[in-house]
Protein backbone atom coordinates (compact mmCIF):
# COMPACT_ATOMS: atom_id res chain seq x y z
CA UNK A 1 0.00 0.00 0.00
CA UNK A 2 1.24 3.29 -0.97
CA UNK A 3 2.38 5.50 1.96
CA UNK A 4 1.75 9.06 1.99
CA UNK A 5 5.26 11.21 1.71
CA UNK A 6 6.04 15.12 2.94
CA UNK A 7 2.82 16.80 3.37
CA UNK A 8 3.93 16.86 7.32
CA UNK A 9 2.27 20.38 7.95
CA UNK A 10 -0.90 19.56 5.87
CA UNK A 11 -1.08 16.19 7.95
CA UNK A 12 -0.85 17.81 10.99
CA UNK A 13 -3.89 20.50 10.50
CA UNK A 14 -5.55 17.40 9.33
CA UNK A 15 -5.66 14.79 12.52
CA UNK A 16 -5.82 18.29 14.55
CA UNK A 17 -9.17 19.02 13.11
CA UNK A 18 -10.30 15.40 14.60
CA UNK A 19 -9.16 16.29 18.01
CA UNK A 20 -10.72 19.64 18.26
CA UNK A 21 -14.07 19.85 20.52
CA UNK A 22 -15.57 22.19 17.61
CA UNK A 23 -16.97 21.94 14.12
CA UNK A 24 -14.14 22.44 11.31
CA UNK A 25 -14.31 23.39 7.50
CA UNK A 26 -11.30 22.92 5.89
CA UNK A 27 -10.20 24.09 2.61
CA UNK A 28 -7.56 22.31 0.18
CA UNK A 29 -6.89 23.77 -2.87
CA UNK A 30 -3.84 23.17 -5.43
CA UNK A 31 -3.26 22.59 -9.14
CA UNK A 32 -4.25 19.20 -10.65
CA UNK A 33 -2.28 15.96 -9.93
CA UNK A 34 -0.97 17.89 -6.49
CA UNK A 35 -2.17 15.02 -4.23
CA UNK A 36 -4.80 16.64 -2.56
CA UNK A 37 -7.46 13.92 -2.80
CA UNK A 38 -4.66 11.36 -2.23
CA UNK A 39 -3.99 13.42 1.42
CA UNK A 40 -7.27 13.44 1.98
CA UNK A 41 -7.81 9.78 1.91
CA UNK A 42 -5.11 8.76 3.77
CA UNK A 43 -6.02 11.24 6.81
CA UNK A 44 -9.23 10.13 7.30
CA UNK A 45 -9.13 6.91 5.43
CA UNK A 46 -11.39 5.79 8.42
CA UNK A 47 -13.58 9.01 9.68
CA UNK A 48 -15.22 9.69 5.79
CA UNK A 49 -18.60 9.30 6.26
CA UNK A 50 -19.66 10.80 2.68
CA UNK A 51 -17.71 12.06 0.07
CA UNK A 52 -18.75 13.10 -3.35
CA UNK A 53 -17.10 14.72 -6.24
CA UNK A 54 -18.28 17.77 -8.88
CA UNK A 55 -18.34 16.20 -12.37
CA UNK A 56 -16.53 18.55 -15.00
CA UNK A 57 -18.68 20.43 -17.20
CA UNK A 58 -21.49 18.71 -16.00
CA UNK A 59 -25.01 19.89 -15.90
CA UNK A 60 -26.98 20.51 -12.57
CA UNK A 61 -28.98 17.96 -13.94
CA UNK A 62 -26.20 15.28 -13.55
CA UNK A 63 -24.54 16.88 -10.22
CA UNK A 64 -27.82 15.95 -8.67
CA UNK A 65 -28.10 13.05 -10.03
CA UNK A 66 -24.47 11.92 -9.01
CA UNK A 67 -25.11 13.27 -5.88
CA UNK A 68 -28.37 11.07 -5.08
CA UNK A 69 -26.57 7.79 -6.72
CA UNK A 70 -23.58 8.20 -3.49
CA UNK A 71 -26.26 8.84 -1.22
CA UNK A 72 -28.58 5.82 -2.13
CA UNK A 73 -25.22 3.40 -1.70
CA UNK A 74 -25.86 4.38 1.88
CA UNK A 75 -29.28 2.59 2.03
CA UNK A 76 -30.91 5.43 2.43
CA UNK A 77 -34.03 6.04 0.66
CA UNK A 78 -34.43 9.72 -0.34
CA UNK A 79 -36.01 11.20 -3.36
CA UNK A 80 -33.11 13.13 -5.88
CA UNK A 81 -33.11 16.67 -5.61
CA UNK A 82 -34.71 18.76 -7.08
CA UNK A 83 -31.93 21.64 -6.21
CA UNK A 84 -28.97 21.69 -3.39
CA UNK A 85 -31.01 23.29 -0.98
CA UNK A 86 -32.89 19.63 -0.73
CA UNK A 87 -30.01 18.09 -1.56
CA UNK A 88 -28.40 19.14 1.39
CA UNK A 89 -31.21 18.54 3.65
CA UNK A 90 -30.71 14.98 3.14
CA UNK A 91 -27.07 15.41 3.94
CA UNK A 92 -28.15 16.47 7.32
CA UNK A 93 -31.17 13.96 7.80
CA UNK A 94 -28.08 11.16 6.61
CA UNK A 95 -25.49 12.42 9.05
CA UNK A 96 -28.25 12.59 11.87
CA UNK A 97 -28.41 8.86 11.49
CA UNK A 98 -25.07 8.41 12.91
CA UNK A 99 -24.88 7.96 16.19
CA UNK A 100 -21.15 7.76 16.82
CA UNK A 101 -19.56 10.61 19.23
CA UNK A 102 -16.42 10.58 17.15
CA UNK A 103 -15.52 12.94 14.49
CA UNK A 104 -17.08 12.60 11.54
CA UNK A 105 -15.82 13.96 8.09
CA UNK A 106 -17.82 15.10 4.93
CA UNK A 107 -15.53 15.43 1.70
CA UNK A 108 -16.59 17.73 -1.14
CA UNK A 109 -13.78 17.06 -3.83
CA UNK A 110 -14.07 19.70 -7.21
CA UNK A 111 -16.13 21.87 -5.26
CA UNK A 112 -15.90 24.43 -8.30
CA UNK A 113 -16.87 22.24 -10.55
CA UNK A 114 -20.47 21.86 -8.66
CA UNK A 115 -20.63 25.73 -8.39
CA UNK A 116 -21.98 25.98 -12.43
CA UNK A 117 -23.96 29.17 -13.32
CA UNK A 118 -27.56 29.17 -11.74
CA UNK A 119 -26.81 26.33 -9.58
CA UNK A 120 -27.05 27.96 -6.51
CA UNK A 121 -24.54 25.66 -5.00
CA UNK A 122 -22.61 27.88 -3.08
CA UNK A 123 -25.73 29.43 -1.28
CA UNK A 124 -26.91 25.83 -0.76
CA UNK A 125 -23.35 25.12 1.02
CA UNK A 126 -23.28 27.90 3.01
CA UNK A 127 -26.92 27.33 3.78
CA UNK A 128 -26.03 24.05 5.32
CA UNK A 129 -22.79 24.95 6.88
CA UNK A 130 -24.68 27.76 9.04
CA UNK A 131 -27.63 26.37 9.63
CA UNK A 132 -26.79 22.64 10.40
CA UNK A 133 -23.07 21.63 10.50
CA UNK A 134 -21.13 24.48 11.97
CA UNK A 135 -23.95 23.38 15.30
CA UNK A 136 -22.65 19.91 15.75
CA UNK A 137 -19.02 19.70 17.54
CA UNK A 138 -18.63 16.15 15.86
CA UNK A 139 -18.37 17.25 12.42
CA UNK A 140 -15.45 18.02 9.83
CA UNK A 141 -16.39 19.54 6.36
CA UNK A 142 -13.75 19.84 4.34
CA UNK A 143 -13.83 21.19 0.55
CA UNK A 144 -10.93 20.54 -1.97
CA UNK A 145 -10.55 21.99 -5.72
CA UNK A 146 -8.11 22.49 -8.52
CA UNK A 147 -9.02 25.60 -9.39
CA UNK A 148 -7.24 27.60 -6.75
CA UNK A 149 -8.67 31.37 -7.67
CA UNK A 150 -11.79 29.93 -7.40
CA UNK A 151 -11.29 28.40 -4.02
CA UNK A 152 -9.66 31.76 -2.83
CA UNK A 153 -12.49 34.21 -4.08
CA UNK A 154 -15.50 32.07 -3.18
CA UNK A 155 -14.55 30.35 0.26
CA UNK A 156 -11.56 31.67 1.95
CA UNK A 157 -12.14 35.26 0.99
CA UNK A 158 -15.85 34.73 0.85
CA UNK A 159 -17.63 37.41 1.79
CA UNK A 160 -21.19 36.40 2.38
CA UNK A 161 -22.37 33.71 4.78
CA UNK A 162 -19.22 31.93 5.16
CA UNK A 163 -17.12 35.20 5.79
CA UNK A 164 -14.71 33.95 8.49
CA UNK A 165 -16.15 30.61 9.12
CA UNK A 166 -13.53 29.01 7.33
CA UNK A 167 -11.48 27.01 10.31
CA UNK A 168 -8.20 25.94 8.36
CA UNK A 169 -6.68 26.53 4.45
CA UNK A 170 -4.34 24.39 3.12
CA UNK A 171 -2.49 25.07 -0.34
CA UNK A 172 -0.79 21.70 -1.25
CA UNK A 173 1.78 22.75 -3.26
CA UNK A 174 4.41 20.31 -5.62
CA UNK A 175 6.87 18.24 -4.06
CA UNK A 176 10.73 19.99 -3.38
CA UNK A 177 13.41 17.88 -4.36
CA UNK A 178 13.22 16.02 -1.06
CA UNK A 179 10.19 14.97 -1.32
CA UNK A 180 10.59 13.77 -4.75
CA UNK A 181 13.54 11.78 -3.98
CA UNK A 182 11.56 10.14 -1.09
CA UNK A 183 8.35 9.16 -3.51
CA UNK A 184 10.92 7.54 -6.41
CA UNK A 185 12.82 5.41 -3.42
CA UNK A 186 9.19 4.59 -2.36
CA UNK A 187 8.28 3.41 -5.86
CA UNK A 188 11.80 2.05 -5.98
CA UNK A 189 13.34 3.98 -8.46
CA UNK A 190 16.75 4.34 -8.12
CA UNK A 191 18.19 7.63 -9.50
CA UNK A 192 21.16 9.70 -8.71
CA UNK A 193 20.66 13.08 -7.52
CA UNK A 194 21.79 14.06 -10.68
CA UNK A 195 18.59 11.99 -12.50
CA UNK A 196 16.43 13.23 -10.23
CA UNK A 197 17.34 17.42 -10.92
CA UNK A 198 16.89 15.93 -15.25
CA UNK A 199 13.42 15.02 -14.00
CA UNK A 200 12.27 17.11 -12.04
CA UNK A 201 13.13 19.97 -14.65
CA UNK A 202 11.31 17.86 -17.22
CA UNK A 203 7.97 17.41 -15.05
CA UNK A 204 8.76 19.63 -11.66
CA UNK A 205 7.75 17.81 -8.36
CA UNK A 206 3.93 16.52 -9.21
CA UNK A 207 3.29 13.52 -7.39
CA UNK A 208 1.17 11.94 -10.11
CA UNK A 209 3.38 12.62 -12.91
CA UNK A 210 6.31 10.90 -11.02
CA UNK A 211 4.16 8.10 -10.48
CA UNK A 212 4.75 7.64 -13.84
CA UNK A 213 8.56 6.84 -14.23
CA UNK A 214 8.80 3.02 -14.06
CA UNK A 215 11.00 0.87 -11.45
CA UNK A 216 14.43 0.09 -14.24
CA UNK A 217 13.64 2.95 -16.37
CA UNK A 218 17.00 5.06 -16.86
CA UNK A 219 16.02 8.95 -16.94
CA UNK A 220 15.99 9.00 -21.35
CA UNK A 221 13.92 5.93 -21.32
CA UNK A 222 11.60 7.28 -18.78
CA UNK A 223 11.02 10.87 -20.73
CA UNK A 224 11.12 9.25 -24.34
CA UNK A 225 7.70 6.91 -22.72
CA UNK A 226 6.23 9.56 -21.52
CA UNK A 227 7.00 12.91 -23.12
CA UNK A 228 8.04 11.84 -26.49
CA UNK A 229 6.15 8.51 -27.66
CA UNK A 230 2.85 8.05 -29.17
CA UNK A 231 0.60 7.41 -26.48
CA UNK A 232 2.88 9.11 -24.17
CA UNK A 233 1.14 10.39 -20.66
CA UNK A 234 2.97 13.63 -20.78
CA UNK A 235 2.25 14.47 -24.20
CA UNK A 236 -1.45 15.70 -23.87
CA UNK A 237 -1.35 16.48 -20.32
CA UNK A 238 -1.09 20.31 -21.79
CA UNK A 239 -4.04 20.76 -23.24
CA UNK A 240 -6.01 19.71 -20.60
CA UNK A 241 -4.22 21.52 -17.38
CA UNK A 242 -5.57 25.10 -18.49
CA UNK A 243 -8.76 24.24 -19.36
CA UNK A 244 -9.50 22.23 -16.15
CA UNK A 245 -8.64 24.69 -14.12
CA UNK A 246 -9.47 28.70 -15.12
CA UNK A 247 -12.39 29.91 -17.52
CA UNK A 248 -10.89 31.66 -20.53
CA UNK A 249 -7.91 29.95 -20.19
CA UNK A 250 -6.79 30.90 -23.37
CA UNK A 251 -5.15 34.09 -21.78
CA UNK A 252 -3.61 31.96 -19.23
CA UNK A 253 -2.28 29.76 -21.84
CA UNK A 254 -0.60 32.72 -24.07
CA UNK A 255 0.91 34.56 -20.82
CA UNK A 256 2.89 30.78 -20.14
CA UNK A 257 3.89 30.62 -23.71
CA UNK A 258 5.19 34.12 -23.30
CA UNK A 259 7.03 33.66 -19.75
CA UNK A 260 8.23 30.20 -21.55
CA UNK A 261 9.78 32.64 -24.41
CA UNK A 262 12.27 34.56 -22.52
CA UNK A 263 14.53 33.23 -20.16
CA UNK A 264 14.49 35.83 -17.47
CA UNK A 265 11.27 36.66 -17.06
CA UNK A 266 8.78 39.63 -17.88
CA UNK A 267 7.30 43.00 -16.32
CA UNK A 268 3.47 43.13 -16.24
CA UNK A 269 3.93 45.49 -19.08
CA UNK A 270 5.99 43.08 -21.12
CA UNK A 271 3.56 40.69 -20.42
CA UNK A 272 0.82 42.60 -21.82
CA UNK A 273 2.95 43.72 -25.22
CA UNK A 274 4.10 40.69 -25.52
CA UNK A 275 0.30 38.33 -25.43
CA UNK A 276 -2.10 41.49 -26.51
CA UNK A 277 -3.54 41.10 -23.41
CA UNK A 278 -4.40 44.64 -22.29
CA UNK A 279 -3.22 45.73 -18.96
CA UNK A 280 -6.22 46.00 -17.13
CA UNK A 281 -8.62 43.46 -14.95
CA UNK A 282 -8.28 40.51 -17.33
CA UNK A 283 -4.70 40.64 -17.33
CA UNK A 284 -4.56 41.10 -13.15
CA UNK A 285 -6.77 38.19 -13.17
CA UNK A 286 -5.07 36.07 -15.23
CA UNK A 287 -1.79 36.54 -13.45
CA UNK A 288 -3.49 36.56 -10.03
CA UNK A 289 -4.88 32.95 -11.00
CA UNK A 290 -1.26 31.62 -12.43
CA UNK A 291 0.39 32.46 -9.62
CA UNK A 292 -1.95 31.06 -6.77
CA UNK A 293 -1.99 27.63 -9.22
CA UNK A 294 1.99 28.05 -8.71
CA UNK A 295 2.68 28.29 -12.59
CA UNK A 296 4.20 31.27 -12.00
CA UNK A 297 5.99 33.48 -9.63
CA UNK A 298 6.05 36.81 -8.93
CA UNK A 299 10.03 37.72 -8.32
CA UNK A 300 10.46 41.12 -6.38
CA UNK A 301 13.23 43.11 -7.34
CA UNK A 302 16.15 44.37 -4.89
CA UNK A 303 15.21 47.12 -2.89
CA UNK A 304 11.48 47.67 -4.35
CA UNK A 305 7.94 46.53 -5.85
CA UNK A 306 8.44 48.61 -8.99
CA UNK A 307 8.86 46.15 -12.62
CA UNK A 308 8.31 43.17 -9.88
CA UNK A 309 9.40 40.12 -12.86
CA UNK A 310 7.01 37.51 -13.63
CA UNK A 311 8.96 33.60 -13.99
CA UNK A 312 7.75 30.83 -15.44
CA UNK A 313 7.83 28.37 -12.58
CA UNK A 314 6.22 25.06 -14.28
CA UNK A 315 8.88 22.89 -15.18
CA UNK A 316 6.59 21.16 -17.33
CA UNK A 317 4.87 23.75 -18.85
CA UNK A 318 8.27 24.79 -19.98
CA UNK A 319 9.42 21.24 -20.76
CA UNK A 320 6.74 20.91 -23.04
CA UNK A 321 6.69 24.10 -25.09
CA UNK A 322 10.38 23.74 -25.42
CA UNK A 323 10.14 20.15 -26.45
CA UNK A 324 7.37 17.85 -26.50
CA UNK A 325 5.18 20.27 -28.48
CA UNK A 326 8.00 20.86 -31.57
CA UNK A 327 8.48 16.89 -31.98
CA UNK A 328 6.99 14.35 -33.60
CA UNK A 329 5.67 11.07 -32.20
CA UNK A 330 8.75 8.74 -31.96
CA UNK A 331 9.53 5.38 -31.28
CA UNK A 332 12.47 6.02 -28.43
CA UNK A 333 15.79 7.14 -28.13
CA UNK A 334 15.08 10.92 -29.04
CA UNK A 335 16.02 12.19 -26.07
CA UNK A 336 19.56 11.34 -26.12
CA UNK A 337 19.61 12.69 -29.39
CA UNK A 338 18.00 16.43 -27.86
CA UNK A 339 20.24 16.06 -24.98
CA UNK A 340 23.50 16.51 -26.45
CA UNK A 341 22.29 19.53 -28.64
CA UNK A 342 23.68 23.24 -27.13
CA UNK A 343 20.13 24.39 -27.05
CA UNK A 344 19.81 21.53 -24.13
CA UNK A 345 22.63 23.09 -22.26
CA UNK A 346 20.87 26.40 -22.37
CA UNK A 347 17.78 25.12 -21.57
CA UNK A 348 19.17 23.03 -19.14
CA UNK A 349 20.84 26.27 -17.06
CA UNK A 350 17.87 28.25 -17.00
CA UNK A 351 15.57 25.34 -15.54
CA UNK A 352 18.65 24.41 -13.09
CA UNK A 353 18.22 28.61 -11.73
CA UNK A 354 14.67 27.93 -11.89
CA UNK A 355 14.86 24.83 -9.46
CA UNK A 356 17.48 26.51 -7.38
CA UNK A 357 15.10 30.02 -6.18
CA UNK A 358 12.52 27.44 -5.66
CA UNK A 359 14.71 25.96 -2.97
CA UNK A 360 16.10 29.58 -1.49
CA UNK A 361 15.23 28.12 2.24
CA UNK A 362 17.34 24.83 1.60
CA UNK A 363 20.06 27.38 0.41
CA UNK A 364 20.03 29.09 3.15
CA UNK A 365 20.16 26.22 5.28
CA UNK A 366 23.09 25.19 3.51
CA UNK A 367 24.59 28.36 4.03
CA UNK A 368 23.85 28.10 7.68
CA UNK A 369 21.70 31.38 7.79
CA UNK A 370 18.28 30.47 8.01
CA UNK A 371 18.52 31.52 11.81
CA UNK A 372 19.19 34.82 10.11
CA UNK A 373 16.06 37.15 8.95
CA UNK A 374 16.90 37.45 5.28
CA UNK A 375 15.11 38.95 1.86
CA UNK A 376 15.55 37.49 -1.64
CA UNK A 377 15.11 39.01 -5.19
CA UNK A 378 16.55 39.57 -8.46
CA UNK A 379 18.45 42.30 -9.43
CA UNK A 380 18.86 44.28 -12.90
CA UNK A 381 20.99 47.13 -14.57
CA UNK A 382 20.10 48.25 -17.41
CA UNK A 383 22.38 51.17 -18.30
CA UNK A 384 24.16 52.57 -20.57
CA UNK A 385 23.79 49.17 -23.00
CA UNK A 386 25.66 46.70 -20.62
CA UNK A 387 23.21 45.79 -18.70
CA UNK A 388 23.89 43.28 -15.71
CA UNK A 389 21.60 40.79 -14.16
CA UNK A 390 21.72 38.73 -10.90
CA UNK A 391 19.17 36.18 -11.04
CA UNK A 392 19.39 35.18 -6.74
CA UNK A 393 20.68 37.49 -4.38
CA UNK A 394 20.59 36.93 -0.50
CA UNK A 395 19.81 40.02 1.66
CA UNK A 396 20.51 39.22 5.23
CA UNK A 397 20.36 41.79 8.24
CA UNK A 398 24.43 40.11 9.59
CA UNK A 399 25.21 42.90 6.86
CA UNK A 400 25.90 40.60 4.25
CA UNK A 401 23.98 40.04 0.73
CA UNK A 402 24.98 36.87 -1.69
CA UNK A 403 24.72 37.01 -4.98
CA UNK A 404 24.24 33.84 -6.41
CA UNK A 405 25.54 32.24 -9.60
CA UNK A 406 23.65 28.45 -10.10
CA UNK A 407 25.10 26.47 -13.27
CA UNK A 408 24.08 23.00 -14.38
CA UNK A 409 26.93 20.62 -15.36
CA UNK A 410 27.49 16.97 -15.65
CA UNK A 411 30.89 17.41 -13.23
CA UNK A 412 32.97 19.87 -11.61
CA UNK A 413 32.50 23.22 -12.85
CA UNK A 414 35.31 24.99 -14.02
CA UNK A 415 35.55 29.06 -13.27
CA UNK A 416 37.86 30.50 -15.81
CA UNK A 417 39.48 33.86 -16.32
CA UNK A 418 36.67 35.06 -18.77
CA UNK A 419 33.77 34.28 -16.38
CA UNK A 420 35.85 35.32 -12.91
CA UNK A 421 35.82 38.76 -14.44
CA UNK A 422 32.19 38.91 -15.20
CA UNK A 423 31.29 37.92 -11.83
CA UNK A 424 34.19 40.56 -10.34
CA UNK A 425 32.08 43.10 -13.05
CA UNK A 426 28.78 42.16 -11.80
CA UNK A 427 29.67 42.13 -8.60
CA UNK A 428 30.82 45.84 -8.60
CA UNK A 429 28.51 47.39 -10.33
CA UNK A 430 25.69 46.16 -8.10
CA UNK A 431 27.43 47.86 -4.98
CA UNK A 432 27.99 50.98 -7.48
CA UNK A 433 24.39 50.65 -8.38
CA UNK A 434 22.54 49.89 -5.39
CA UNK A 435 25.23 52.55 -3.10
CA UNK A 436 24.79 49.20 -0.69
CA UNK A 437 27.18 48.91 2.79
CA UNK A 438 27.18 45.07 3.24
CA UNK A 439 29.79 42.84 2.63
CA UNK A 440 29.24 40.96 -1.40
CA UNK A 441 29.58 37.56 -1.01
CA UNK A 442 30.23 35.48 -4.51
CA UNK A 443 27.71 32.41 -4.06
CA UNK A 444 27.72 29.65 -6.14
CA UNK A 445 25.59 26.65 -6.53
CA UNK A 446 26.36 23.77 -8.98
CA UNK A 447 25.54 19.87 -9.42
CA UNK A 448 29.29 18.72 -8.57
CA UNK A 449 31.06 21.33 -7.18
CA UNK A 450 33.68 24.18 -8.39
CA UNK A 451 37.20 22.74 -9.69
CA UNK A 452 39.88 24.40 -6.90
CA UNK A 453 42.10 27.18 -9.26
CA UNK A 454 43.12 30.84 -8.47
CA UNK A 455 39.82 31.94 -9.96
CA UNK A 456 37.72 30.32 -7.28
CA UNK A 457 39.79 30.80 -3.97
CA UNK A 458 40.09 34.70 -5.38
CA UNK A 459 36.11 35.55 -6.25
CA UNK A 460 33.92 32.49 -4.32
CA UNK A 461 32.95 33.06 -1.07
CA UNK A 462 30.90 30.12 -0.48
CA UNK A 463 29.96 27.69 -2.32
CA UNK A 464 27.17 24.82 -2.41
CA UNK A 465 26.37 21.70 -4.25
CA UNK A 466 22.87 20.09 -5.21
CA UNK A 467 23.30 18.25 -2.39
CA UNK A 468 22.46 20.92 -0.67
CA UNK A 469 18.85 21.52 -2.38
CA UNK A 470 17.95 17.74 -1.53
CA UNK A 471 18.11 19.68 2.63
CA UNK A 472 15.16 17.92 4.44
CA UNK A 473 13.60 20.91 5.92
Amino acid sequence: MRQLVGRIQERGILEAALKSNRPELIVVYGRRRIGKTFLIDKVYEKEIKFRFSGIHNASLKEQLANFHLVLSDKNLKFKEPKSWIEAFHHLGKYFDTLKSKKKKVLFIDEFPWLDSRRSNFLSAFDNFWNNYASKRDDMVVIVCGSAASYMIQNIIKNKGGLHNRLTESIQLAEFNLNETEQLLKQNKVKFSRYDILQIYMAMGGIPHYLDKINSGESVPQALDRLCFMKNGFLRTEFENVFASLFDFYENHESIVRSLASVRKGLTRNEISAKTGIPSGGGLTKALMELEDSGFIENYLPYQGVKDSIYRLSDEYSMFYIKYIEKTKPSQGGLWMVMQGKQSYKIWSGYSFETICIKHVEQIKEGLKIAGINSTHGSWIEKGDGKGAQIDMLIDRDDNVINLCEMKFYNTEFTLNKKYANEIANKSNKFVESTKTKKSVFVTFITTYGLVSNQYSKQYVQNELTMDNLFIKL
